[in-house]
């Protein structure tokens, strides 16, 4: 994942994610051709059907259209999410090395993309969706890939066929709960957990979608699973019955196509995002979480903390503090606090 230095930005990440060179090449290639003004309007309805949030009796990406208004809009914003996602999987889990990966709902493959970049060990993926025309994308792309990939265009609310098999390393479900009944969500988390032994489960940063990750937070830690991110503690969220939500956000960039879609002029958008990583080893050490974005000041900077205790606190970092203060005013939202120092 390329980083751009943009310190402090609304997102509050002090950096932006670009897409990497291969994928860059393999969406360009997908969208040549296609009339700019019938992707705008395929991408508007697919906004629309988004921001609905709510269960799909048929799959969204129904028709080669749509499937390139979401390469254009969301495959990137996708990415970036996941790509933060197994950033923060790599900083809990150091020595995790991941071979072979289930990417449900993987829609055009965002997903494997972005865990293909984080992990180099990665060599196989299995792909499950029940678009065909987003499956048939994902197959063309990643075939500039090195994976050795998989396809299965199978219903993903019936885990019988995708999980029976199990013996992944990690299965990654992104931004899919919220397209499925609810009665089917709790029995999909269980079909992950016997998938693989670590799950990455990615909504988005809603409230609603904070709910979904926190059902499926307790589902995982009954399945025998423990939270490695964001959580510093398999107790209950100190969120949950409040008015507030956990949830992170990212920056990403944005192509030429993308801006003239959505008819936006800004370089960037923010994606912001709940997740939950769980996995069936117990961490060896955890640590403190920022929920927000750091208010730096002059002298001091204010965190917010999802704290080990459990409980949320607020901390004061100032000078006096030596190179923590330093640390703070370079920590970004969703980072954990104290920061690991290096080689350690």
């Amino acid at each position: 994942m390329t980083r751009r230095a943009w310190p402090y930005d609304a997102a509050g990440s002090s950096f932006v994610v670009d897409l990497p060179g291969p994928l860059r090449a393999a969406l360009e290639a997908e969208l040549d051709g296609l009339s700019m003004r019938e992707l705008g309007r395929a991408a508007e309805q697919l906004s629309r059907r988004y921001r609905a949030d709510q269960p799909a009796d048929l799959p969204i990406l129904g028709s080669p259209l749509a499937t390139a208004a979401y390469l254009t809009t969301r495959m990137p914003a996708t990415y970036a999410a996941v790509r933060q996602v197994c950033d923060r999987l790599a900083a809990a889990r150091p020595d995790f090395r991941p071979c072979t990966m289930l990417d449900l709902g993987a829609g055009t493959g965002a997903a494997t993309w972005a865990a293909a970049d984080a992990y180099p060990s990665l060599e196989v993926t299995h792909l499950v969706d029940s678009s065909a025309p987003a499956l048939a994308s994902a197959r063309r792309m990643l075939d500039r890939s090195s994976l050795r990939v998989t396809y299965a265009l199978d219903r993903v609310d019936q885990p019988g066929s995708w999980s029976s098999g199990g013996g992944f390393d990690l299965a990654v479900c992104g931004f899919l709960l919220g397209e499925l009944p609810s009665a089917s969500q709790n029995a999909v988390i269980a079909g992950l957990a016997r998938a693989a032994q670590t799950v990455a489960i990615i909504e988005p940063g809603t409230p609603a979608g904070y709910r979904r990750v926190l059902a499926a937070r307790q589902e995982l830690i009954a399945a025998g699973r423990h939270v490695l991110a964001p959580c510093p503690h398999d107790l209950a969220c100190p969120l949950e019955t409040t008015q507030d939500w956990c949830h992170f956000a990212v920056r990403l960039t944005r192509s030429i196509r993308h801006r003239q879609v959505k008819g936006g002029e800004r370089g960037y958008e923010d994606e912001k995002y709940a997740y939950v990583v769980a996995a069936a080893q117990v961490p060896v050490d955890r640590a403190n979480r920022i929920l927000r974005h750091p208010q730096v000041r002059t002298g001091h900077t204010r965190l917010m903390l999802c704290s080990t205790a459990p409980g949320i606190e607020a901390v004061t970092v100032s000078k006096r503090h030596g190179a923590d203060y330093r640390a703070a005013r370079d920590a970004g939202w969703g980072d954990a606090w104290p920061p690991v120092p290096p080689g350690s």
